[in-house]
């Protein structure tokens, strides 16, 4: 009897193991796979739909992460940290040796939507299919073309990632997919209107806005997808940057703004609120002032939809004038009146919407204090809009003020004017100094809350 149940018990071993090795291994099915019997790569693609590929890439910004500074566009090469080492983004123009040239619409679906590459290996989720899984068939179709027909080859090999072995291995990839990658395009919602599907469709699929604005679980996924969670899109730390919440939290998100601020916002990088900074301003820069103003409209329309949290953000913020001083300023009063108020104004805020306001500023107003010590110390860069850069930008501190004075200085903006937010420590600013040091080659390590 013992025997028979280590052997029934041996085999059940083999069957589930086989059956694992088989589910790390396989190819995930396509829609596209009869279609793509044709020799790989090819593509009769007309130019209809390789200008709306265009557009898909676009609202995709594959050019912000497969394109290094002063590279080739979508050569790839860009290093992104991880707790367990670097990564880098792959060539994924249509060179045959190095990049996806030899890819069929099939094979492209599947790196594109599930992850996999052509040779069967998974992508790691720093390339974001568990949102991408919601584009459409038609779209996935027109942005290969795209890609097969209007980017220019280049001949760049791919890097290896610093991970090393074995958690290198890309095969449990496949089992981080089962709890955290849905695989399904988007479902409109048939009790919302078109303009808000389509919004949806935008924000949760290429948009991939979650991919920085929703927070992360330890085993690095976004813990929400979709507006069925209030996780999603509630504010996230990432590489050295807080991107604020989208939902409508009237401190901390988008619940003092209007829809057409949200399009002015996306559509010239500014509005009376604020101006795009940090990784936004790649966003803005490469992708969302290219969107029609249909889609930035219904983007917002979406995004006004999604409920605040009142006990994560706190009592709605007012505007608060100072009261009249009794004594000395502080240090950080000194140092805003020396090196702030010129261009932030006296009162905090701002310049209309050419230079953003402090007093009510998201960013000022978190908890979370990382946005507002990087751009003291490494100042924004340049918003370009309509192919001409800006004449205003936020200048770096670093080499100006010690990592006290922008304590002070940062503890005196959080507290002013009503915002009533926590005050900085000098222990925070030296540790993203450090870590956000342009001169170092050091990879800033993606944070995951």
């Amino acid at each position: 009897m013992l025997k028979r149940l280590i052997a029934v018990f041996a085999a059940a071993i083999v069957v589930i193991a086989a059956a694992g090795a088989w589910w790390a291994t396989r190819v995930p099915a396509s829609p596209f796979d009869r279609a793509s019997q044709a020799s790989p790569g090819a593509t009769e693609a007309p130019e209809a739909t390789v200008a709306r590929g265009a557009y898909v890439a676009r609202q995709a910004d594959c050019v912000a992460c497969h394109t290094t500074e002063g590279g080739a566009s979508f050569a790839g090469g860009l290093a992104m940290g991880t707790p367990i080492g670097a990564i880098y983004t792959t060539n994924i123009t249509p060179d045959r040796e190095t990049g996806i040239g030899s890819y069929s619409l099939a094979e492209f679906d599947n790196a594109v939507r599930r992850g996999v590459a052509r040779d069967g290996h998974r992508l790691y989720p720093a390339m974001p299919y568990p949102s991408y899984a919601k584009m459409t068939d038609e779209d996935v179709q027109a942005l290969y073309g795209y890609f097969m027909k209007r980017v220019t080859p280049v001949r760049q090999e791919n890097r290896a990632s610093d991970i090393p072995w074995p958690l290198n291995m890309r095969w449990p990839l496949a089992f981080w997919n089962i709890p955290f990658y849905d695989g399904h395009p988007y479902v409109a919602d048939t009790s919302r209107s078109a303009q808000w599907n389509r919004g949806a469709y935008l924000v949760q699929g290429a948009g991939h806005c979650g991919s920085c604005h929703t927070p992360r679980g330890l085993a690095m996924q976004e813990r929400a997808l979709d507006q069925g969670s209030a996780a999603y899109l509630s504010g996230a730390l990432l590489d050295g940057w807080y991107a604020p919440s989208l939902r409508n939290d009237p401190n901390t998100g988008l619940g003092r703004w209007s829809e057409s601020e949200i399009v002015s916002y996306l559509r010239t990088g500014r509005n009376v609120h604020g101006v795009v900074f940090g990784s936004m301003l790649e966003a803005f820069n490469n992708s969302t002032q290219h969107l029609s103003e249909e889609d930035l409209g219904a983007m917002a329309h979406y995004l006004k939809s999604l409920p605040g949290d009142p006990e994560r953000d706190g009592k709605p913020w007012s505007y608060q004038a100072a009261p009249a001083r009794t004594g000395s300023p502080s240090n950080g009063e000194k140092i805003y009146a020396a090196r702030c108020a010129y261009c932030h104004g006296v009162d905090g805020r701002g310049r209309g919407q050419w230079i953003s306001p402090l007093a009510g500023a998201s960013s000022v107003l978190s908890k979370e204090n990382a946005s507002t010590i990087n751009i003291t110390l490494n100042g924004s860069g340049r918003v370009v809009q309509a192919g001409t850069p800006d004449s205003y930008r936020m200048p770096p501190l670093r080499q100006l003020l010690s990592d006290g004075e922008i304590a002070d200085v940062l503890t005196y903006v959080r507290g002013a004017w009503g915002n009533g937010a926590p005050a900085v420590t000098p222990e925070d600013v030296a540790k993203l100094r450090r870590t956000t040091n342009p001169s170092s080659d050091e990879v800033i390590i993606l944070q995951m809350r």
